[in-house]
């Protein structure tokens, strides 16, 4: 009898242990970031609008931007966010920026889809975005073959890093970048491309969508991360 009260005793001893085993497991740095996750909400955005919960900029010259919803079959939920106004003014960066979140630190993930542009097909992550002349940004062009990272300072752009990769027109692609203290990680296709560090910006900011000159550019799958 004696045996078998031991041996009761040890297994409510050890289902106790996996238990707080298993607390400690989701209260460590990545189930942060899974709680304080903003998944934007396409699906419930109204067609034929401007997405809700955006307000809209340009950096340089040239007209203005024209953010949509949009449904697309190829999407996760079948509807995207596109910027389709074409304006070729090349010193032209259009944005979407997000209303909802100001964080210095934070991981952005997305899919893009390049659909056309004569002179450029990009698509892009700003962070820590002040206004329309100041913020990071980070972009991948079909017509280049490239990803880089731009730090834009009162209206000037100025490249920080970037790496030759194949970007495909017409497909969708991921995009991610990570903004930590001053240094930043780029990730596209589900691999790290690079690592950058900068102090230009070393407050909170806002997350935007971005794109360049006259790029035709379908957003899906907005995932922002607010990271302490």
């Amino acid at each position: 009898m004696q045996g078998k009260k031991a041996d009761f005793f040890t297994i409510l001893f050890v289902l106790a242990a996996l238990v707080a085993a298993g607390c400690l497991a989701t209260s460590g740095s990545d189930a942060f970031s899974q709680s304080a996750a903003t998944v934007i909400a396409i699906a419930q955005m109204e067609v034929g609008k401007p997405p809700a919960g955006f307000r809209f900029a340009r950096t340089g010259q040239g007209g203005p931007s024209q953010w949509t919803v949009l449904d697309d079959p190829t999407s996760f939920e079948g509807r995207v966010i596109e910027q389709s106004s074409s304006d070729r003014a090349d010193y032209r960066f259009p944005l979407a920026i997000l209303e909802s979140v100001v964080a210095k630190n934070v991981e952005v993930s997305l899919k893009f889809k390049p659909v056309a542009g004569q002179v450029d097909q990009a698509g892009g992550i700003a962070v820590r975005v002040v206004d329309a002349d100041n913020y990071y940004v980070v972009r991948a062009n079909a017509l280049e073959d490239n990803v880089r990272f731009y730090r834009v300072a009162k209206g000037r752009r100025e490249q920080l890093h970037g790496v030759n990769v194949k970007v495909a027109g017409n497909q969708w692609h991921t995009l991610g970048l990570k903004a930590q203290d001053d240094r930043f990680t780029i990730e596209f296709d589900g691999k790290t491309l690079f690592a950058t560090s900068d102090k230009t910006f070393s407050g909170a900011g806002r997350v935007a969508l971005w794109t360049k000159s006259d790029s035709i550019t379908r957003f899906d799958q907005i995932a922002i991360d607010v990271l302490p």
